[in-house]
This record gives structure tokens, sequence and C-alpha cells, in this order.
């Protein structure tokens, strides 16, 4: 069958154009232990972009790590600081961003996303986060007498604004991930549309 402009069946004929970034950047959103970090390193390898890990250059520039400013400051005031930390990384061209698990929580936030960017909600279940993350203690607001309730409620919480902000929805898995990432490589075919 021919396609013809404008058709449905145009949309899933493989393309061999990569599909374009939004000012050339990939910005990921997602729960604590989607792999925002860990899989945003693998994506900027493999699109030879820089990596820029959102809290990481907020610890960088404060001299002091999430869990002391939210001891500090409390929640109010990291989400300040995390603002206005998103506002300078949003404005970076050719980057793969990570951004922290309540960047979204700010309509602010969630519109710079939007504007600078092809913004990806890496996916998982919350057992599946629980697995990744229950060993780890620089995750402030899993700082309860029950964390894994506290990880369902904050993705009860936060998958609408993810799903709300994000281009794509990927499960976050590396062969997932990986997989996905060909659609923005030149000369690999893809079934995506541009967005």
């Amino acid at each position: 069958m021919n396609a013809i402009p404008g058709d449905a069946s145009r949309a899933a004929l493989p393309s061999h154009a990569p599909v374009p970034l939004h000012r050339g950047n990939l910005f990921l959103v997602g729960l604590p232990g989607a792999g925002k970090s860990t899989l945003g390193r693998q994506l900027a390898r493999r699109l030879n972009k820089r990596f820029v890990d959102a809290d990481a250059e907020l610890e960088q520039k404060l001299g002091v790590s999430i869990p002391t400013i939210f001891e500090i400051e409390g929640e109010a005031g990291f989400r300040d600081r995390e603002e206005a930390t998103l506002a300078e990384l949003t404005q970076l061209v050719d980057v793969v961003l990570s951004t922290g698990g309540g960047a979204v929580l700010r309509p602010g936030n969630r519109a710079r996303l939007k504007e600078n960017g092809t913004v990806i909600y890496l996916h998982a279940d919350p057992a599946i986060l629980w697995e990744r993350v229950r060993h780890n203690r620089n995750r402030p607001l899993l700082q309860t007498t029950d964390p894994r309730n506290r990880l369902a409620t904050l993705y009860d919480e936060r998958d609408a604004l993810y799903r709300e902000v994000a281009d794509h929805v990927v499960e976050s898995d590396r062969e997932e991930v990986l997989r996905f990432a060909r659609a923005f490589e030149p000369g690999v075919p893809n079934d995506l549309e541009a967005p």
C-alpha cells in the first residue's frame, strides 16, 4: 500500500532520519530509582552529548548534599533552590539532563522542561523502584518509618505530572531505554514521529 501524505499508515513506516531533539536537549524525569542518572550517562555517551545531573549541580553549587539541604531548609527551601538550578540548566544546549524526582512538582519547572528540550519520563512501577533504592540513604523523602509506602505515594502523586510534561514515556529498563535512544541517532531506522 502506498502511503498518502497525511495518511495514518505513513506514521507507521520506519524512517532513517533521526527524531530531532528540541534544542538538541534530552531531559529525563521520573521517580527516585528510575535510572535518570545511570541511564542518562549512557544516553549521553550514545548520543555524543554532555551529561548534566541537576542534583549533582545543585550539590556542587552549594557545597552540601541534598539530604543536608533538606535538613537545613526543608523541602520548600530545597524546591526553591532546585527551581533556580533548573532555570539555568534548561538554558543549556545539546545536553542530556537528569532532573530530581520532584522537579515536576512546580509548574515553572514543567514549563521550562517542555520549552527547552525533549522530555522523557523513565517509568517504573513502585515495586521495582523500591528494589533499586531500598538501601540508599541519600533519598530524603524516603527517610520515613515506611519508605516503601512513601515511594508508592510519591508515584501516585507524581505519575500524572511526569506524563503531562513528557514527550515520550519509556520503561526504565536499560535495554528499553537504549533501544528508544536509537530513534535519536542519525541513520538508524525509527518508528517515532518527531515531537
